[in-house]
């Protein structure tokens, strides 16, 4: 981080992702991370051995099929509590 006089200025780029794919055929995506947490993040994963990339994915997949698979229950949960109707099999 560089220091002035009178601000503090962070060190930061421009990226455009839109209608950019990587070369893996995903879309690139940005989010706003701190840089100290994201120095960290970095350290995480290289400890772990895996990337950033990589670990932000698994945890989104993990938390997108623990939705659906709640909105799956609730769906069940709701047919079970309505009244049969001529397509229920009984």
């Amino acid at each position: 981080m560089e220091k002035t006089q009178d601000a503090t200025v962070t060190s930061h780029c421009t990226v455009s992702y839109a209608g950019v794919m990587t070369t893996k055929g995903t879309p690139g995506r940005m989010v706003r991370i701190d840089d100290e947490t994201w120095a960290a993040y970095g350290e995480l994963c290289a400890a772990e051995g895996t990337s950033r990339a990589d670990d932000l994915r698994r945890h989104a997949h993990a938390r997108v099929n623990a939705w659906r698979k709640k909105q799956a229950l609730q769906r069940r949960l709701q047919h079970l509590s309505d009244d049969p109707s001529v397509e229920d099999v009984l």
